[in-house]
């Protein structure tokens, strides 16, 4: 290709490299391809993009088209084949799929909504507004408008919303030659074909096999001879975390849904699971920073009163509970005032406290996660995070009692700084674990309950643990001691 067929020369070596069957479909760097493809479309040379798509995988043109300005979405999309287009459409980002839809002339919003798969449709409307929703339904064919309305009439983030109805059921009447023939004629309108699932008159299912176990099957041979009976499913209204761990715990790449009669309804795939997975790390991980997550999941392209909105309720919330600090050291200032060296060491006692309980609650909540806390028990998760802290105390107890010596001149005050670091790593692993239970337990979310609330909740204990303490051992030692 040469500037006399319409591309500059500077694009020419991306878009040979791009079709070079060396570089197979879908090794071409998304960057790369993101920056040709502005430039191409700039230009106004439109064969070459084509040629330069072409051997790109789909999701990562969906991630180029990402990275376009508004103004070059649009038209890039354009470009695309048709059967290719659908694909690519279902890889975008939510906010890139409604500026298309806006953009799009009307007959084509229609005909990219109206192929696009069951569950990836039902996702794209949960973010459109109510309106537009009852627009593109309404003008949805019988069927497909029948499949999203039943979609969209179960709760978010159960299975029910998950899954896809585009899978392939078999009697057990078939033969085997008859299953297969079945598989071929469905396989392009089916969102899997490795697992095959079969029913009875009623649609209930019945039974499960592979396409492996029917491949070598002998073709006379009854489905019902060759599938297996013992089916793992879920119900339209299991959790969508829920619907994770099973597929994790099987190693499936689907697993059926099926409502309250036991009919098949669907299947949920391990390519919507990991988007789940992803989906709901988020939304823990936000919840450990005492950020709220909001309703779309992205932080990053909310704009900043949006962002300060959602970080400000949690920061008030903990400068409310923190006053309790300012309050317990206003309470003991007669000890501060009679041994000003005591302050030195609060900072010091309050961060190891906050820190013990982050990495309890951290490794607590996790077990929640993946269920490894139910196997181990509540109490004993307890258990060992209290013994677990206490030997952690007595550890640096070892370092910090010999500097807290030196520095103040004053085994009192040495005494104080270790015996209450004891106390507080123990309290805080304890509460680290027990607190992100009990909101389990009453039905929050534990990661609610997370480093930034324990630090907090150990810093107001870890202070009136150290300044009683401190006081205590000055009583004493006054009494029983030299002035």
């Amino acid at each position: 290709m040469s500037e006399a067929n319409g591309v500059p020369p500077g694009i020419t070596s991306a878009i040979t490299t791009a079709a070079d069957g060396d570089v197979a479909k879908g090794v071409a760097l998304p960057d790369v391809v993101a920056q040709q493809l502005k430039a191409l479309l700039e230009a106004g040379h439109y064969d070459g993009v084509k040629l330069l798509l072409e051997p790109v995988q789909e999701v990562d043109i969906a991630a180029a088209i990402g990275s376009l300005p508004r103004t070059l979405q649009a038209l890039a999309f354009r470009l695309l084949p048709k059967d290719e287009a659908i694909e690519v459409y279902e890889y975008l980002e939510a906010s890139v799929q409604q500026t298309l839809l806006e953009r799009l002339r009307s007959g084509e919003v229609l005909e990219l909504v109206e192929e696009m798969s069951p569950d990836d449709r039902v996702r794209l409307f949960d973010e459109l507004p109510a309106k537009v929703v009852r627009r593109l339904l309404a003008e949805l064919s019988p069927a497909e408008r029948r499949v999203t309305a039943q979609m969209l009439g179960y709760e978010a983030e159960t299975a029910g919303r998950l899954m896809t109805t585009e899978y392939i059921d078999l009697k057990e009447f078939h033969s085997a030659a008859q299953a297969l023939a079945i598989v071929r004629r469905r396989a392009q309108e089916t969102e899997t074909i490795y697992s095959l699932y079969v029913t009875d008159a009623s649609r209930h299912l019945t039974g499960i096999l592979s396409l492996r176990d029917l491949v070598v099957a002998d073709p006379e041979e009854r489905i019902g001879d060759v599938m297996t009976r013992e089916v793992v499913s879920i119900s339209t209204d299991t959790d969508q975390e829920e619907v994770a761990r099973v597929i994790q715990r099987y190693d499936f790449l689907a697993v059926p849904v099926v409502d309250r009669e036991q009919r098949l309804v669907g299947i949920v795939t391990v390519d919507d699971v990991i988007d789940v997975i992803e989906q709901e790390a988020t939304r823990d991980l936000y919840a450990a920073g005492a950020v709220q997550a909001g309703d779309e999941d992205d932080y990053f392209q909310s704009n900043l009163f949006t962002v300060a909105r959602r970080r400000v309720v949690w920061l008030l919330v903990l400068l409310i509970a923190n006053t309790g600090t300012s309050a317990v050291i206003a309470s003991q200032k007669g000890v501060l005032e009679q041994v000003v060296v005591l302050a030195a060491f609060i900072p010091l006692l309050i961060g190891t406290g906050g820190n013990v309980g982050a990495q309890s609650s951290t490794v607590v909540i996790r077990g929640l996660s993946t269920q490894r806390i139910q196997t181990l028990g509540p109490g004993a998760a307890i258990g060992r995070e209290l013994v677990a802290g206490a030997l952690l105390g007595l550890l640096m107890v070892l370092v910090v009692v010999p500097w807290a010596w030196q520095v103040s001149g004053s085994p009192v005050v040495a005494g104080a700084a270790g015996i209450s670091l004891v106390a507080i790593t123990t309290l805080a692993a304890t509460a680290g674990a027990a607190l992100p239970l009990l909101f389990d337990r009453i039905g929050l979310d534990p990661a609610l309950m997370s480093a930034p609330f324990i630090a907090t909740a150990t810093d107001v204990a870890g202070v009136f643990i150290y300044l009683h303490t401190a006081a205590w051992l000055l009583g004493r030692f006054a009494v029983a001691g030299p002035g």
